[in-house]
């Protein structure tokens, strides 16, 4: 709210480097956004990954160059053990069953496994997998395919290939520009315009070197100077060394 206030609009030109985060943060931010502004163009200098993915799908427009990607929007759970694809857990759960079934013996081998697991993380893997889904099919709808009669079925299909965990294998494997436009997204090339491409990276470079050295972790800022910068706390402890006692 910092960062947008005092922005005329009613267009708003993004520029997105992210690995992701939140949907339901996600969700705050582009209900917020849209709110705001009629028309929404985004750049992807580098990288928009994940929930980044899914806010760039609820914007009008997608500014990529060669070397951009967006990324899968299938929902990684985050467990004590590390962060897994709601989809894989899925996927385990099944695969247990399915085992134990043909042959009971086999249940002393997954036991172990399953403990580790919640009673209720089966039922929220798949309120995950809807959830991410069902916000780019609205987005998307309502923003980037407004102008198609299909503007349902093409969201649908294009929440299905990000959300697809059996198509990407890797939640960090990246979607390029190409993959994207034959999906039927509303991508421009950043090459086509030398000054803008020069000036977009510029941004991002500057904003790269900032997060080097200085504690920032999470860098928005728009061009009038207002900015929210979140920084990562640095505690440092020094030991005194001292000689053991004389015996």
């Amino acid at each position: 709210m910092e960062v947008c206030r005092g922005l005329k609009g009613p267009d708003l030109d993004l520029i997105l480097h992210s690995p992701g985060g939140s949907p339901e943060a996600t969700a705050s931010v582009v209900r917020y956004l849209r709110q705001k502004f009629t028309h929404i163009r985004v750049f992807v200098p580098i990288a928009a990954m994940s929930a980044a993915t899914m806010w760039a799908l609820a914007c009008d427009e997608i500014v990529m160059g060669k070397h951009s990607q967006l990324g899968p929007i299938d929902p990684q759970i985050v467990m004590p053990q590390g962060a897994f694809p709601a989809r894989a857990i899925i996927r385990q759960f099944e695969r247990a069953r399915d085992e134990c079934a043909q042959d009971p013996t086999s249940l002393g081998a997954w036991v172990p496994i399953l403990q580790q697991y919640g009673p209720a993380l089966l039922q929220f893997c798949e309120d995950a997998q809807v959830l991410a889904r069902r916000l780019v099919i609205e987005w998307s709808a309502q923003y980037m395919f407004a102008a198609r009669d299909d503007r349902a079925e093409k969201a649908a299909e294009v929440a299905e290939y990000f959300a697809a965990y059996e198509e990407h294998r890797s939640h960090a494997l990246g979607i390029d520009r190409e993959t994207a436009q034959e999906l039927g997204l509303v991508i421009r090339n950043l090459e086509e315009d030398q000054d803008l491409q020069d000036a977009v990276l510029s941004v991002h470079h500057a904003t790269v070197h900032t997060f080097t050295g200085t504690g920032a972790r999470k860098i928005v800022e728009n061009h009038l100077g207002r900015a929210f910068i979140q920084i990562s706390a640095q505690v440092s402890m020094q030991a005194l060394l001292q000689p053991p006692p004389a015996v």
